[in-house]
């Protein structure tokens, strides 16, 4: 008989029955200022309570305000901002103790290879990690490429470097770039051992374009995606919502996705 442990059960709030999730982060006014669609954040949270999300990503100050409803929370733990002498260095700004006790389901920790400060940001991975085993708190690892030494940080090697290290230094899941087309994807999800998610990246002007990305990346074996700005930016919300929670969770393609997209975003 299998021995359901905390993380089992917290990942179960995060990725439903069929093993995948659709997470939207909110996390980005620590690093940028309120940007558009996280000014009023409840509104946005609000718009996301349909069924079409699984989880949120916010900071611990913003949780201890908001109403998530049935949304999974993730609480991140990380930060800079554009203002930095060095925005790529992340630094601790929460604990795991913090999150638990606002009913957190996990905790995301957000780390940048290649970064001049990377061997901080390791150590600190490392550490949280120990501590999530020891509290049963999933940890979600956004791995990025990016500094001096990156040339591309969507090279599928570093890419799936990135990936594999936050598996190795004790991630439950994996958060990282799209490296341009489904076979080099397929690369760096079958590099990783634990769920990679995808992210989102900034706005995008093509919505279909965009839902093609995701497509792929579902297609290559993403268990889900970790999208911010292209859903709170959209108009509405719940619109982009509801076409990723098509691709991630009913397996329709990205042009029934956008058909889907604009049933709503036409109202």
């Amino acid at each position: 008989m299998r021995i359901h442990m905390g993380k089992d059960r917290r990942l179960n709030r995060i990725f439903r029955n069929d093993g995948k999730t659709v997470i939207v982060p909110m996390d980005h006014s620590v690093t940028t200022g309120p940007v558009e669609g996280l000014t009023d954040i409840q509104y946005t949270i609000d718009r996301l309570k349909n069924g079409y999300v699984d989880a949120i990503v916010i900071h611990k100050g913003i949780a201890k305000y908001v109403d998530n409803g049935k949304l999974a929370l993730i609480i991140h733990l990380s930060g800079s901002t554009v203002r930095s002498p060095d925005p790529n260095w992340k630094v601790q700004v929460s604990s795991i103790e913090e999150a638990i006790l606002l009913g957190a389901d996990a905790v995301s920790i957000h780390i940048n290879l290649g970064a001049e400060k990377e061997h901080y940001m390791l150590r600190k991975l490392g550490r949280v990690s120990d501590l999530c085993d020891r509290w049963q708190m999933p940890l979600l690892a956004m791995m990025y490429p990016r500094g001096p030494k990156i040339a591309s940080e969507y090279d599928v090697e570093v890419v799936a470097h990135a990936a594999r290290l936050g598996a190795e230094l004790g991630a439950d899941v994996v958060k990282t770039v799209y490296t341009g087309d489904m076979k080099s994807f397929k690369k760096v999800v079958e590099a990783c051992p634990v769920p990679v998610v995808l992210a989102g990246g900034p706005k995008s002007p093509d919505v279909k374009s965009f839902l093609k990305m995701v497509n792929e990346a579902m297609e290559a074996g993403a268990r889900g995606v970790s999208i911010g700005r292209n859903v709170f930016q959209s108009k509405p919300p719940d619109a982009m919502a509801y076409a990723l929670y098509s691709i991630v969770h009913e397996g329709v393609d990205f042009e029934e996705a956008y058909r889907r997209y604009m049933e709503i975003a036409g109202r």
